[in-house]
């Protein structure tokens, strides 16, 4: 049983060719929330290509390391818990007499070995958590295999496993670069359907891609050091595998951001890349950091749940962590309506989310709510969060907090954001800044009260006798927002 109020955990094991990985999620939130992700690199698949089984050097440790895990989510009361095995385990000859010494070690844990077909429909369950409408073609790099699946509108329409994981590829090609060339374009050439990503997005998944980011962010100085959505143009893209790949060991070592556990691996994985980016044609490349343990967490979420738009609700839980009253978000949706007449889409899903996240510095320090705000908005986990949304709802929390334009802690909006998004932050900020000076963070006070256009004026309207009145305060802020709209602004009584 869990302690009172405590959110029920579960916990997946991700054995792979190159490592195992345990993650404990906590809560069934649709946006998967790990309080404890733990990585041993132990190589169970190397030399898999050459004798057919897993390497014996490896097991051992991987029972040791796999006994730990056990012991770990028990104590946290992860259930359910399972081991998914992936390429190595699947393929060598020897696999399943480790997964019945595992099972002695994990008793009661299911270990379930996954095709390759379970492989990558999994993975995309995964990448769909955070890119719902997702459309293009998923590419998951393990050391083992390599799984590509094709997305259409959020749908798996078609999946493969191809033997060209990183260590495997290396290994097939004896080091050698251009025979690895030349075997990942032959196995990339079995599967036509890939040029249906032409013009589309291909989405990467596993550890030895997202250390290709990683790499790009520290070499390029990005503002935000998060990989989860980080997006490059293809030339980009073929520009870095590039790079990589014609790298000796000695210069990979010197490179920033590259991970020293992973420079053997790097060029095949920027092999894999290229001949992919070829084959699909894709004009950008989206790194997910959900894959496929998100994939594995994702099946105990019920389909309704999972069909929620990511970023609301990650702004939601937002809102119930740090806000004062669940109710004043709807609220402020509807009373900013005469603001900004968008359609139904992005422009108005970002406008909800910035009103569900605008009190969560309400318990914070006064000298420090807007910064606190902006890092927590512009850092949390959520899935479905682009960086683009990320910026501007940190940015419309500053704002309604009164941070300074030029503050220094707001630089990265100015990066990751074009002048338009900059003054439409600006003026939501302005707008949420004028409704808390009036409510107070209450519902039934903002009722009293409404916005109107009215030609080339801004109306603000306040009911007699509804607790609100034009103080010196209420005054400056209506002409605040009224000069970020462009507008006159006036206030007006109503009986």
């Amino acid at each position: 049983m869990f302690p009172t109020g405590h959110p029920p955990r579960c916990g997946v094991v991700d054995l792979g060719s190159n490592s195992v990985r345990l993650v404990v999620f906590e809560g069934r939130g649709r946006n998967p929330q790990a309080i404890f992700n733990e990585k041993a690199v132990l190589g169970l698949g190397r030399g898999l290509q050459g004798t057919g089984q897993l390497n014996e050097e490896a097991i051992g440790t991987a029972l040791t390391v796999l006994t730990r895990y056990h012991a770990l989510a028990r104590a946290m009361q992860a259930d359910p818990l399972e081991v998914v095995a992936t390429a190595a385990v699947r393929d060598a000859t020897n696999g399943a007499d480790f997964v019945t010494a595992l099972q002695q070690r994990m008793p009661g844990v299911p270990v379930r070995v996954l095709s390759g077909q379970e492989e990558g429909r999994m993975s995309a369950d995964g990448v769909l958590l955070g890119f719902p409408q997702a459309d293009g073609i998923l590419g998951d790099l393990g050391g083992g295999s390599l799984e590509v699946v094709r997305l259409e509108a959020g749908q798996v329409t078609r999946a493969a496993s191809l033997p060209i994981g990183a260590i495997r590829l290396a290994e097939r090609a004896g080091g050698d670069m251009v025979r690895a060339r030349a075997i990942a374009e032959q196995e990339l050439a079995r599967h036509p359907w890939l040029a249906e990503g032409g013009g589309r997005d291909l989405y990467l998944v596993g550890g030895a891609w997202r250390a290709l980011a990683r790499m790009h962010i520290a070499q390029t100085g990005y503002p935000l050091t998060i990989v989860h959505h980080y997006v490059l143009r293809r030339e980009e893209a073929r520009d870095l595998a590039g790079v990589v790949m014609a790298a000796s060991r000695r210069v990979l070592e010197r490179m920033v951001g590259a991970p020293q556990k992973r420079l053997g691996d790097l060029p095949f994985a920027a092999v894999a890349l290229r001949r992919l980016l070829r084959a699909t044609g894709a004009s950008r490349v989206v790194f997910s950091a959900n894959g496929l343990r998100e994939g594995w967490y994702a099946a105990l979420l019920p389909p309704a749940l999972r069909e929620t738009d990511p970023m609301l609700a990650a702004a939601r839980e937002l809102a119930m962590n740090w806000g004062r009253d669940p109710g004043l978000p709807p609220a402020l949706l509807a009373w900013t309506d005469p603001l900004f007449p968008e359609p139904e889409g992005v422009a108005r899903s970002l406008r909800e989310a910035a009103c569900w996240v605008s009190d969560i510095g309400s318990h914070d320090h006064p000298e420090y709510r807007a910064e606190q705000a902006f890092l927590r908005v512009l850092r949390q986990h959520g899935a479905g969060l682009d960086h683009h949304a990320r910026a501007f709802l940190a940015l419309v929390a500053a704002l309604r907090y009164e941070a300074e334009p030029g503050s220094p802690f707001l630089a990265p909006t100015r990066v990751l954001l074009d002048v338009p998004a900059i003054r439409r932050a600006e003026a939501l900020g302005a707008a949420l800044r004028l409704a808390y000076t009036l409510c107070g963070g209450t519902p039934a006070l903002l009722a009293g009260t409404a916005l109107e256009r009215r030609g080339g004026r801004l109306v603000l309207r306040m009911n007699e006798g509804s607790g609100v009145f034009a103080g010196e305060s209420v005054l400056r802020r209506v002409e605040a927002l009224g000069a970020a709209l462009g507008l006159e602004a006036m206030v007006e009584a109503a009986a």
